[in-house]
């Protein structure tokens, strides 16, 4: 993912939620509609969110030190896991507490009751940030699209080393559903004058958004456990080790993102014999040139030479201890020393 791609859906998202904030907040102080509260406060977490991601960013491009020799890449990492956790408690379980208290307002003596003034204000509202929010979900998706490839979105969600876009995607969806969820519970409000619709709403709303915080914290989660290079990527290392004359075969290799545009490459290889160790150290340097050119994300790669065994094969040194004439016994008499 390119992160100028990133960072111009994460600003995107971000003016859209400020404004479309503003505007809920505004309806709500006039309405005292919970889905108009309940969208109020997803609007502020996404903006909330939308600049810890852009902080994660930031604080990802330190350079490494003798504490963290690997670099900071995996902040990324963390700003969006603490995005999920944000996204569950302000947004989704906030929702559903205030749907649980203006069900209860709507079922007490007074019974269920509508909005008491400025009716018109919240579906008016509600269709302006639909708009808004739109343009922001359209930018998130052209921004994807470059880097998706033929990837389905749900495996571009899922096998995503850089967090910011499918995070944005997933909160810009989350944040249409919920503006629909919030327009038909205020528009049937209105139309019956019950406002136990408008908890309806608002209950879809907390849901919508426990749901999406906990894909998000599983994806994330799993990127910060570590996840390895893209099929693609370890094919690419892999035909690129064994192309020249210098590496008969790959032994085994492991890789593993160190940050969204960082790889380390770990390989056991089978080299040909060589003369010397000059000419040894020579045909690794190759290998990793030829690693940087093949996947230019791959930045700290680790290449250890070895001799190829079948499993049957004797170990050398093994072989040669039974090639050995047998050490005659020198007899009780005789000690050495």
């Amino acid at each position: 993912m390119s992160a100028s791609g990133g960072t111009r859906a994460i600003v995107a998202a971000l003016l859209a939620n400020l404004g479309i904030a503003v505007t809920k907040l505004l309806a709500w102080g006039l309405t005292g509609s919970s889905s108009m509260l309940a969208e109020s406060i997803h609007s502020l977490a996404d903006s909330g969110n939308q600049a810890l991601l852009l902080l994660g960013g930031r604080r990802a491009q330190r350079k490494a030190t003798p504490e963290h020799p690997f670099g900071y890449g995996r902040e990324r990492y963390i700003y969006a896991f603490i995005v999920s956790i944000v996204l569950f408690s302000v947004g989704g379980l906030f929702a559903l507490y205030e749907a649980y208290h203006k069900f209860h307002e709507q079922t007490g003596p007074e019974g269920p009751h509508g909005f008491d003034s400025w009716q018109w204000v919240p579906p008016t509202v509600l269709i302006v940030a639909i708009v808004l929010e739109t343009f922001s979900f359209r930018t998130a998706i052209r921004e994807s699209n470059h880097v998706r490839g033929t990837a389905s979105w749900k495996q571009f969600v899922r096998r995503a080393k850089a967090p910011e876009l499918p995070v944005v995607l997933l909160e810009d969806l989350g944040a249409l559903l919920g503006l629909i969820f919030a327009l038909v519970g205020v528009s049937m409000t209105l139309a019956t004058d019950d406002g136990r619709w408008d908890a309806a709403g608002t209950a879809a709303i907390g849901l919508l958004l426990v749901a999406i915080a906990v894909i998000l914290a599983i994806e994330t989660k799993s990127l910060l456990l570590g996840e390895s290079g893209t099929p693609e990527d370890v094919a690419k290392i892999e035909r690129a080790i064994v192309e020249g004359e210098d590496v008969e075969r790959v032994i085994h290799m492991k890789t593993l993102h160190l940050g969204p545009e960082e790889l380390l490459v770990a390989a056991k290889v089978a080299v040909r014999p060589y003369e010397s160790a000059a000419e040894l150290a020579e045909g690794i340097n190759a290998v990793e040139a030829r690693i940087r050119a093949a996947v230019p994300i791959a930045r700290v790669i680790y290449v250890e030479p070895d001799i190829y065994r079948d499993a049957g094969q004797p170990d050398p040194a093994a072989r040669a201890a039974e090639a050995a004439p047998p050490v005659a016994d020198p007899g009780p008499g005789i000690r050495e020393g």
